[in-house]
């Protein structure tokens, strides 16, 4: 998985899962598609992770194989500069999928959205920062203080020291007595088996007085508290630009032309392999064919049989 706020991001307004969208696809890219698609949100997307989770292609398949997918109009990498309240700035790249095939203007249209759009709920990690999602990662705030480890839990520890070591058999008056210790260790992140394993190591071959060992030792090895980690407030944050980004070289619309997802020498790198069959607006898309109609009726083509028939003739099939 990518760090949180990252990674693979549906760009909704599309189908359930259907292996036979990718139908048009090659072989190759069709198994890399629905690969893809059947991965969890968030899941890292460039072309190393998914090679290294896939099972049957390497590196160089996997990253010519990602940009026919983008070029046939289901992947983008958009890069979006945000600027927070208090004036601090950065670039962020977002990877956003698409089960359904959408053509260049469509994705233009999703990523002008983008524009303008408030991201203050939206990109937690390293940016801005919701209360609850600093409290998630940090535990309580300053205000706040640990809930405190139920009393039974530090008894049971006590008395569970007989059992440990048959030298400390504590008494339940010593339980009690010791009781508070024994919270505090909890309270402060130790275990139930941390604290015991404190009060049993290295003991003298004779203990005779047990209980006054334990208190002893609670006393000098107590944990140290745990440093509280001030919360940080909500900022503000708004996406003031928006930019395409190619996938296989990282250069975005500034530095190169991007054309359906990908700028001009990656696209020819790809199509140097062979055709890229790119988005399928849906009138092409394929049905039944218009047998016993009436004369001079028009016959539906079955475009994906169409161009299956001609892979096979080129012998890419």
């Amino acid at each position: 998985m990518a760090e949180a706020g990252y990674g693979k991001r549906s760009a909704g307004d599309e189908g359930p899962n259907a292996d036979a969208d990718f139908a048009h696809l090659s072989p190759r890219e069709r198994e890399i598609a629905v690969f893809v698609d059947h991965l969890e949100e968030g899941h890292a997307m460039g072309y190393k992770a998914i090679a290294a989770a896939h099972p049957r292609y390497g590196q160089q398949a996997v990253r010519t194989s990602l940009g026919r997918i983008t070029a046939a109009g289901r992947l983008r990498w958009i890069r979006e500069h945000i600027t927070v309240e208090d004036d601090s700035m950065r670039w962020v790249t977002r990877t956003y999928w698409q089960r359904t095939a959408r053509s260049a203007q469509w994705w233009a249209d999703f990523a002008e959205k983008r524009h303008g759009r408030d991201v203050t709920e939206e990109y937690v990690s390293g940016l801005v920062r919701t209360e609850e999602a600093a409290e998630t990662e940090h535990g309580p705030g300053p205000a706040e203080q640990p809930a405190e480890p139920s009393s039974s839990t530090a008894y049971q520890a006590l008395a569970d020291l007989r059992t440990a070591d048959e030298r400390m058999p504590l008494s339940d008056r010593d339980c009690r007595t010791l009781e508070p210790l024994a919270s505090e260790w909890l309270s402060r992140g130790a275990s139930p088996r941390d604290l015991v394993k404190a009060l049993t190591d290295g003991l003298p071959s004779a203990v005779t007085n047990p209980g006054g060992l334990a208190r002893r030792r609670l006393e000098s090895k107590m944990p140290p508290k745990k440093a509280k980690i001030r919360q940080k407030a909500a900022r503000r944050g708004r996406v003031d630009r928006v930019l395409m980004v190619c996938p296989l070289c990282d250069r975005d619309e500034r530095t190169a032309e991007i054309v359906n997802g990908l700028c001009r020498e990656c696209l020819a790198e790809i199509e140097a392999e062979g055709p890229v069959y790119g988005y399928v607006p849906p009138t092409f898309l394929p049905g039944p064919r218009n047998g016993g109609g009436p004369p001079g009726a028009e016959e539906t083509v079955d475009v994906t049989e169409r161009v299956n028939e001609l892979r096979r003739a080129a012998g890419l099939l």
